[in-house]
């Protein structure tokens, strides 16, 4: 199994992205990451995508149809995957993503910190303010991952998403946002690459300039991915517009473990592998 990190950027649009990720488009044009444009599962909010994201599967199928509906998710995804193939999975995320895959509701303190209490996360440091700060994050999520050996890692920060409900995403606010996230990655992938990890950024849905996600334009659906691995050819493919259920599958492949029977074949994504 190759060890990979996946970095969530919470509404991160895809032009904000290029705009301000500058390390990371560094990477690209150095040809050591490869680059796509996603295009976002409706409705592109946040619950019902960070169960798309993580189980390759649309609204309709999981059941997260909205950010109110808060229930465990009992489908396979990414965690359960890694886990039945004898791996260990580690979040440091918004709650809900404990709320999907552990245990739901979630509940202060029972669930802030949990190891080895049963779920799909077998280690997870969770927070429940939007505002819980991004440096933080990145650096639970390295914790977890060097502490307890984690072949799956997820980073998942919301300081962009907070900004945009607060300013719109042509706000100074949401444009800093990203670009703080980008230098706290630069941070990080080093470290990550020299380790042997797989890498994978990228974001759930985007924003649009009344502070407000959920529909189908382009702004609100389309997210960047980057990828740093040794099984896909490096280079900008942004002609090439990718499904968000792709994501799932790709990391399965990435990881070297079986995709759940429901996913899409990994074998027909539409990346340019090695």
């Amino acid at each position: 199994m190759k060890k990979t990190v996946f970095v969530l950027l919470d509404a991160c649009q895809y032009e904000s992205a290029t705009r301000n990720l500058g390390y990371l488009e560094h990477m690209i044009d150095a040809g050591s990451a490869a680059k796509y444009k996603v295009k976002g599962e409706l409705p592109s909010l946040s619950r019902p995508m960070y169960a798309t994201l993580m189980t390759g599967l649309p609204a309709s199928s999981h059941g997260i149809l909205c950010n109110e509906i808060v229930k465990t998710l009992t489908c396979d995804s990414l965690f359960s995957l890694c886990q039945a193939q004898g791996g260990v999975t580690a979040a440091a995320a918004y709650h809900w993503m404990s709320e999907l895959y552990n245990v739901s509701p979630f509940a202060v303190p029972r669930d802030r910190i949990r190891h080895g209490q049963g779920g799909h996360i077998d280690h997870g440091i969770f927070y429940w303010e939007d505002m819980y700060p991004d440096s933080h994050v990145f650096s639970d999520g390295e914790y977890l991952r060097k502490t307890y050996d984690a072949d799956f890692t997820l980073i998942h920060s919301m300081s962009i998403d907070y900004m945009g409900h607060q300013h719109g995403c042509d706000s100074s606010e949401y444009e800093l946002a990203v670009s703080n996230a980008g230098c706290l990655i630069s941070r990080f992938v080093p470290g990550w690459l020299e380790d042997g990890c797989n890498v994978v950024v990228t974001a759930d849905h985007g924003m649009n300039r009344f502070g407000i996600h959920g529909g189908t334009d382009a702004i609100q659906r389309n997210t960047p991915l980057y990828i740093f691995s040794d099984k896909v050819k490096n280079g900008r493919f942004t002609d090439r517009e990718i499904s968000q259920l792709w994501v799932a599958p790709l990391v399965a492949r990435l990881m070297e473990i079986e995709p759940s029977k429901a996913m899409l074949d990994p074998k027909q994504i539409p990346i340019a592998f090695v």
